[in-house]
């Protein structure tokens, strides 16, 4: 793992978890997805279009055996989710922006149902313009939700009420390769959340990225 990166979170954990240090580790986790982001900004600057589509480890198991295009749609499809439906209680970002025509996406969800060349083909659909748009848009309003947490509130846990209003809004597939997702999010509190899809979520999917531009220009 990226020493950096991993240190900032390791920091940024153990600063949220008292009440005097959880405004520094707000501000020690904006750092840490401002690194982060940079990242994705040079893959868009530095990769053409069949750089993002490229699946070089298709058979292997791990984060690495996807695209960089489908990592970037899912590290925000679920932050946009998370953030939205089960914390703030508004409408995602994605149906909000009319993203899904935007950015010419066959699917609603966070993608975990896909499998090896399905992976490849649905990377070659997205709009990688609108993609960035959207995620971009994200960050920002998962930041602003995130800033107006109060420390108590971290103990917060997901209801009932809210489970089943996220399983009616499909957004995350029946298939078993996704189902899970819903019961691993709703038994965190926001605490959890915010040490798992906006932070370590990011860092896994970024490092298997990097990993895949390596293998495409080795």
């Amino acid at each position: 793992m990226n020493k950096e990166w991993s240190e900032l979170n390791k920091i940024m954990q153990t600063q949220i978890r008292k009440k005097d240090t959880y405004e520094e580790g707000i501000d020690t986790l904006f750092e840490l997805r401002n690194r982060l982001m940079k990242t994705l900004t040079v893959f868009y600057d530095e990769l053409n279009r069949e750089e993002f589509n490229a699946i070089p480890f298709i058979n292997a198991d791990g984060y690495h055996s996807k695209t960089i295009a489908y990592s970037i749609w899912h590290i925000f499809r679920i932050e946009d989710i998370v953030a939205h439906t089960l914390i703030s209680e508004d409408e995602q970002v994605f149906f909000a922006g009319n993203y899904q025509e935007r950015i010419d996406s066959p699917i609603i969800t966070t993608g975990n149902e896909l499998v090896k060349q399905q992976i490849a083909d649905f990377s070659k659909q997205l709009n990688l313009k609108e993609l960035y748009s959207y995620i971009f848009e994200v960050k920002e309003s998962t930041e602003k939700i995130i800033k107006n947490l109060s420390y108590i509130e971290l103990k917060r846990k997901i209801s009932e009420e809210r489970k089943e209003y996220l399983k009616s809004l499909n957004v995350v597939s029946n298939d078993e390769n996704a189902i899970w997702l819903i019961d691993y999010w709703c038994n965190k509190d926001i605490r959890g959340l915010i040490q798992m899809p906006f932070s370590r979520h990011w860092i896994m999917h970024i490092e298997a990225s990097l990993r895949i531009k390596n293998k495409i220009h080795s």
